[in-house]
């Protein structure tokens, strides 16, 4: 896993940790979130916004697999942006998770409303694993579009059940229900679907 410095608190911190801040005028700095939000902070004049560090959690989906959640807080001026995300090989993978609130909504209240976000998803499931590959368990798929970075970024990876499928898999998928008619809607990250 590949970590910076901060440049305000010196500290090492992971990459997927980072924020870099500033101005094409005045130049930008590698800062922690931590750091970030202080920044924020200051020149949004929120005297009082809580910086609180969350430690990981783990959680269980319907299948008894334990899934290991990090959370980061950013400040985002007149807003909060509360994420939760999994990490493979050091970077943000399978399932992510984003809950949008004020900077003076309580931090708890908030993670409160993403855990059970988080926990509503881990007990659906929406595909299988069959002899030819992955299988729709029913009508409904849910899941996040990613950049491949396999494919350049010509044709996304999607992520369905904290699991990344290929857009070659994906089509076979949707092959098992040749001729139905289908409804393609996106949503926003902080959107719960």
């Amino acid at each position: 896993m590949n970590k910076d410095q901060c440049e305000a608190c010196s500290k090492k911190i992971p990459g997927y940790d980072t924020v870099h801040y500033g101005s094409i005028e005045q130049g930008y700095r590698t800062l922690c979130t931590q750091c970030f939000n202080v920044e924020v902070a200051k020149r949004s004049g929120l005297d009082d916004f809580e910086n609180v560090e969350l430690k990981p959690i783990g959680l269980t989906d319907c299948e008894g697999k334990k899934h290991q959640f990090h959370f980061r807080t950013r400040l985002l001026g007149n807003m909060v942006s509360l994420e939760a995300f999994e990490l493979r090989k050091g970077d943000p993978a399978g399932y992510q998770f984003q809950f949008l609130g004020k900077p003076d909504d309580d931090l708890f209240g908030l993670l409160a409303q993403l855990i059970l976000r988080i926990r509503k998803a881990l007990g659906e499931k929406h595909i299988e694993d069959s002899d030819y590959g992955y299988s729709l368990i029913n009508s409904l798929v849910r899941g996040r579009i990613e950049w491949d970075p396999e494919q350049d970024g010509r044709v996304p990876i999607m992520v369905i059940d904290g699991r990344e499928i290929s857009w070659e898999e994906f089509g076979r998928l949707l092959m098992t229900r040749e001729g139905s008619p289908f409804k393609l809607e996106i949503f926003d990250p902080s959107d719960e679907v």
